[in-house]
């Protein structure tokens, strides 16, 4: 069902499905897949794409061009994945030339009132992102992420999966999987152990990531790069999930959260 007081462009997408609420409006390149619900005053603009059974609750802004000065108007995206839960008042941007083009969120996430994802972020699945929570611009979020209500994550910051960052956080670098960070500046407080075992790690590999965690983190006297070595020439690397904890901290360019 389509409110008669919604503004439409003729240009924008709906599948038939689509419901859209009173004084919504959605700009000409917009395409909406089906079974999505916008509710009323929200603005859908910009080239966005919304997947499938997608919710856009009373005014949020999803579309709206980047909050970044060296933006001239290019036509740039942002896609947003299926059953994805956008909640009231949160604002998306789409990308810039600059930072590739393309702002990307994936599926079954959920964005509480007033989070904010800006330009060029890439967002996995599972994500959540509580109240007032905000990504500043070119932030990689990897999957089953959880931000705390009122965290700030500084631009080029990336969060590997399955990490939790707490409330009322300032990251200002990366942080690595599976772990709990928070304060400002945000520390490490170990690993995310209920969440991890939510998502199905065995005790084994919990173990592992433990011990591996320590080696790293609690070493004394070592560099990063030692510590890195000393993991990859241990038993733990027979876990997969240490592969990638040890390659994410490898590759971090900005330095990790410690």
């Amino acid at each position: 069902m389509i409110d008669s007081r919604a503004v439409i462009d003729p240009g924008a997408e709906l599948d038939s499905d689509v419901e859209v609420g009173p004084f919504a409006v959605i700009g000409p390149h917009v395409r909406v897949g089906r079974g999505s619900r916008i509710g009323p005053h929200a603005v859908l603009d910009g080239h966005t794409t919304l997947g499938e059974a997608c919710q856009v609750f009373s005014h949020a802004a999803v579309g709206t061009i980047p909050q970044d000065l060296k933006y001239r108007g290019e036509p740039t995206v942002l896609e947003v994945g299926a059953r994805t839960v956008i909640r009231e008042f949160v604002t998306m941007n789409t990308g810039t030339a600059g930072g590739g083009g393309v702002t990307r969120v994936g599926t079954d996430c959920l964005f509480m009132a007033y989070s904010h994802v800006a330009h060029d972020c890439l967002l996995g699945n599972h994500v959540i992102m509580a109240n007032a929570a905000t990504l500043a611009g070119h932030i990689t979020v990897e999957d089953w992420v959880i931000v705390g209500g009122l965290t700030a994550v500084h631009q080029f910051v990336r969060v590997g999966e399955h990490a939790i960052l707490g409330g009322c956080s300032a990251v200002v670098k990366d942080v690595p999987p599976y772990v709990s960070a928070s304060g400002n500046r945000a520390k490490l407080y170990g690993l995310n152990l209920t969440g991890l075992k939510r998502r199905g790690l065995t005790p084994a590999a919990i173990l592992a990531l433990r011990g591996a965690y320590r080696m790293i983190f609690q070493g004394e006297g070592e560099t990063v790069g030692a510590c890195l070595d000393a993991v990859r020439a241990s038993p733990h690397m027979e876990v997969p999930e240490v592969g990638r904890f040890v390659e994410f901290i490898a590759q971090s360019e900005r330095g990790v959260t410690r």
